[in-house]
């Protein structure tokens, strides 16, 4: 099995997109994507974005990310999705998307690397833990959408 993590550029939005759309549905939450393949594209400069590649150029993974500040600790790579099609799962991909994100937090001097997680999702929980992320209960997420 020969798996490529590359960046992704804006040829690859479509394949992302779809990938989106899977999580989504993984995470029975369709209903509330509100992003668009048009949207990406005019938004590009706000997140950046690895892939997982086969021989045969098809997308099975991806590794989505933004670089924010918080006030207590500084600059912080925030991955938001890290998704690997059901088929291709188990195969250690989600590590090696991981090992990406720690590569690059590093390269971009981060001082924190955060993500969420759903508490039902046990793989994931335990994919995180085991790079060594605290699982934090204490803080509840706060949206104000539709602006």
């Amino acid at each position: 099995m020969d798996i490529k993590i590359r960046k992704a550029t804006e040829k690859d939005f479509s394949a992302i997109f779809g990938l989106i759309t899977e999580l989504a549905e993984y995470e029975e939450s369709l209903d509330q994507v509100s992003n668009s393949l048009e949207q990406m594209y005019e938004q590009k400069d706000y997140f950046n974005c690895y892939v997982a590649e086969t021989e045969e150029n098809e997308i099975i993974g991806m590794a989505l990310y933004y670089f924010s500040y918080y006030t207590w600790v500084g600059k912080t790579l925030y991955l938001d999705d890290l998704y690997v099609k059901e088929a291709w799962r188990g195969n250690g991909l989600g590590s090696r998307l991981m090992d990406k994100m720690f590569e690059v937090a590093k390269a971009e001097k981060c001082k924190r690397f955060r993500l969420q997680v759903l508490n039902w999702n046990e793989q994931a929980i335990k994919l995180y833990e085991k790079s060594g992320f605290t699982v934090d209960k204490t803080w509840y997420n706060c949206d104000f959408e539709d602006l």
